[in-house]
């Protein structure tokens, strides 16, 4: 880092605040003024996203214009992940300009914008703008963005963590090749709170993947965080349940002594239901709130605006609060519910006080006792500093088409020169001349099956070799239609009221549920046995199941546990010495199940088989995450059903599946062999709606599927019918389409954690561990307690499950009749 100058309106400014300019905040604008790109990893509160704008101040300083004119354009560039985050930014980025009377003009720019204000905003650019990646993709696909972004000197992205490793990423960092080739001397900028691998996001921040062109800037280390985890007041923490409301009663008092709370749950449904138990005991009537995403954007900014004026004492929240909204008065957060990773919960903790210089408080809630022990890992990563993430993956093709489609909305292309741009990007640097050739045929005809179709001509070649709009309006139509995030459909699930027509509803069920189920399966809903007809435009058509059902039903998505706490909760498992810091119910649990059977340690596949009423079962403790899980017992019951094992359904969690049958399974090597991945996994995944559901979303960001015509709006149901035509088209006549590849790249990871399945077989291979039982063990309660009760809300079955956890728990832990 080169020496820098504060300019003295700046130090003044911080001075009369009664602040210091933080060493980090210092290093940014030093390798700005060094005309390097950055990367900045500070704590929550230690002034990150002003560290970041400090460069674009210093610029409009008189001390450092010196008698020049203002910039006039577009400066400076924010790109956040959330539009509130934008919103709050503007109001905290106007009282340092005001206050230093600095010519600077700042405007946000999201869907929300009016489309008068978007107009001028091309027109008359703010210096700077606040926007999101979908939003910056579209301003790139008008013909005067050339002008727009010429004298774009800087990009700040805020939040790199929260979508770098997705597919909003990959649209960012196309919009990122394309800025710095109209603005070459563009600097990049990104901040994060909880970056695990540092440098794997500077390759994706750097032009070409080049780590040394991005600087590593590391913030002031602050006040340690003082986590605590709740134990029940008996100190038993219970067998099973995820609701944690054994807790309301301390919870509640901790809301009345503290000033502000911040209460997050892991999913929507929990956010409600512990809403709803708080104030079921709120006999103050203190004023508690709500805030999810499925929540009006109304009911969201009002929610927002009482915690900003400090009018709430409490707020229950799912990831919609995650990132960056700031609010400096919370005193306490507490996360309900095991945290499912340490940066998650760091970013969770930074909620809290929002100062540096002062440690912020969080309780964990534990729901049972597998997440006691997940909670205690997680506080543990979070005392040592320890952080987790999602690798990042090669880009989509089906972002890259419409990436490929705003470029020739802005103005013709030629191919060479555009692929470099696109190649200057990490996440797209793999794309060679035969997978380039195959996304401009899609793009320009629909793909070999679909060219004789005029309406997926979107784009053509000239003699020149140069690529154009083949009609002009095809930007119209790209505009209203671009973005990544595609809304999760609601199923109808229907009684088969023959010849495989829907007759009456019996509910709703979320389309990444449905997408799994072939016909033939059977599935628990609405307290029924259901076995799936067939499934069609947006409905699941069933009849009644002639034995139980053998896939639990589930709502809502699920966070992922994350390896590093997966590996953190094995070490614990086998760490005996450790026990010891334990509640007494806890350690007595583990030290009966090492009684008993064995203990999962690290590297190794515990499977437990044993004899429960009347059915033999068999628990394996993968500690993969519920995504892998779920997805092992639908190939596990597959596999079974192939070798005459009858079984009877499966049941999972984050840290272990429980399969059982009609037959005991005295061998489980054959069940986990890793040719599943390509037999079993491949007919399942092409059989079910799993490769249907990927498609449909893959067309809709590819444009291949369009949801809005001029005047109109196509409904879930009308796209799904579009893209089902299509799919089976493709699957028939062209098996090899670039968005059947990139609906497969989907299925394998977003929607299956085939990875994490792949690392589980591998293990299963080297060291499966097997052990045969007399009756349920210890550690198989908690998985085995959920059997029946998956398609029940978590949280309402939470009393029943604790009956029936007692009576299981009263086996498991029985010791007296061992030798």
């Amino acid at each position: 880092m080169s020496d820098v100058s504060i300019p003295p309106e700046i130090a003044d400014w911080f001075a009369g605040r009664g602040w210091r300019v933080r060493r980090h905040q210092a290093e940014m604008l030093a390798e700005s003024d060094a005309g390097d790109h950055a990367l900045l990893v500070t704590d929550t509160g230690a002034g990150k996203t002003l560290a970041g704008f400090l460069p674009t101040l210093a610029d409009f300083t008189p001390s450092r214009m010196a008698g020049a004119k203002p910039h006039e354009g577009l400066h400076t560039l924010y790109v956040s992940p959330l539009k509130a985050l934008a919103h709050d930014v503007q109001r905290n980025l106007l009282t340092p300009i005001e206050e230093m009377g600095l010519p600077i003009t700042v405007e946000t720019r999201s869907g929300d914008t009016p489309s008068d204000r978007k107009r001028r905003q091309r027109q008359k650019p703010p210096n700077v703008l606040l926007t999101t990646p979908e939003s910056l993709s579209l301003l790139l696909s008008f013909p005067d963005s050339f002008a727009l972004f010429a004298g774009l000197k800087r990009i700040v992205i805020d939040e790199v963590h929260a979508f770098a490793t997705g597919k909003r990423g990959d649209l960012l960092a196309l919009a990122l090749a394309r800025l710095q080739a109209i603005a070459p001397g563009m600097q990049r900028m990104a901040l994060s709170a909880t970056v695990a691998s540092p440098e794997a996001f500077r390759e994706w921040l750097a032009p070409w993947g080049d780590l040394d062109a991005v600087r590593l800037v590391e913030g002031e280390e602050g006040a340690p965080s003082e986590v605590e985890i709740l134990l029940p007041d008996e100190e038993r923490v219970p067998w099973g349940g995820h609701a944690a409301t054994w807790a309301i009663p301390q919870l509640y008092e901790q809301i009345r002594r503290k000033r502000t709370t911040l209460v997050f749950t892991n999913t929507r449904f929990l956010a409600e239901y512990i809403f709803q138990n708080l104030w079921d005991v709120n006999e103050d009537k203190l004023p508690i709130g709500i805030h999810h995403g499925s929540l009006s954007r109304e009911a969201r900014r009002k929610v927002e605006g009482a915690m900003a004026r400090g009018e709430l004492r409490a707020l229950v929240a799912t990831a919609s609060l995650d990132l960056g909204v700031d609010w400096g008065d919370i005193d306490l957060v507490v996360q309900m519910g095991a945290p499912k990773g340490s940066s998650r919960l760091l970013q969770r903790i930074g909620r809290a006080n929002h100062r540096l210089d002062q440690p912020s408080r969080a309780l964990l809630v534990p729901g049972n006792r597998f997440e006691f022990l997940e909670a205690t890992a997680a506080k543990e990563a979070v005392d040592e500093g320890q952080r987790d993430g999602e690798d990042f993956r090669p880009g989509g093709l089906d972002v890259l088409a419409q990436h490929v489609m705003a470029c020739a909305c802005a103005a013709p292309f030629e191919e060479q020169a555009l692929l470099a741009e696109i190649r200057s990007s990490l996440a797209y640097a793999w794309v060679d001349e035969e997978v380039w050739q195959r996304v401009l045929t899609f793009v320009a005809t629909g793909g070999y099956a679909l060219r004789a179709y005029d309406k997926f001509k979107r784009i053509v070649r000239d003699r020149d070799g140069v690529w154009r709009l083949s009609h002009p309006e095809q930007a119209q139509r790209h505009r209203m239609n671009a973005g990544i995030i595609i809304d999760s459909e609601m199923l109808d699930v229907r009684i088969n009221a023959g010849r495989g027509r829907g007759g009456r509803s019996l509910g709703k069920v979320e389309e990444r549920f449905a997408a799994s189920l072939s016909p033939g399966d059977t599935f628990a809903f609405a307290g029924m046995s259901l076995e799936v007809v067939k499934l069609q435009d947006m409905e699941v058509v069933v009849k009644a199941a002639k034995a139980s059902a053998m896939i639990p039903s589930y709502g809502g998505a699920r966070m992922p546990l994350t390896t590093h706490l997966a590996d953190r909760v094995r070490e614990m498992l086998v760490d005996r010495a450790g026990w010891a810091r334990f509640p007494d119910d806890v350690r007595e649990w583990l030290e009966v199940q090492d009684w008993r059977s064995r203990m999962p340690g690290p590297g190794q596949l515990l499977v437990e088989s044993f004899p429960h009423a009347k059915r033999h079962y068999s628990v394996y403790y993968t500690f993969e995450g519920w995504n892998a899980n779920q997805s092992l017992g639908m190939l596990i019951t597959r596999r079974m059903e192939d070798r005459g094992l009858m079984p009877g359904g499966f049941v999972a969690n984050d840290y272990s599946l429980a399969v059982w049958g009609l037959n005991p399974v005295t061998d489980p090597a054959p069940l986990l062999s890793p040719d599943i991945l390509q037999d079993e996994f491949i007919e399942w995944v092409q059989n079910s709606h799993l490769l249907r559901r990927a498609f449909r979303e893959v067309a809709v960001i590819g444009g291949l599927v369009e949801r809005q015509h001029p005047g109109k709006r196509k409904n879930g149901k009308q796209v799904t019918f579009s893209t089902d035509l299509i799919y089976d088209v493709l699957r028939k006549y062209e098996p090899d389409h670039v968005l059947l590849e990139a609906a497969w790249a989907d299925a394998r990871t977003r929607m299956t954690d085939v990875g994490r399945l792949g690392n589980l077989l591998d293990r299963s291979a080297e060291q499966l561990v097997h052990v045969e039982l007399d009756r349920v063990s210890p550690l198989a309660v908690p998985v085995m307690v959920m059997i029946g009760r998956e398609a029940t809300p978590q949280g309402s079955v939470d009393d029943e499950l604790l009956l029936e956890a007692e009576s299981l728990a009263g086996a498991a832990m029985r010791v007296d009749d061992l030798p």
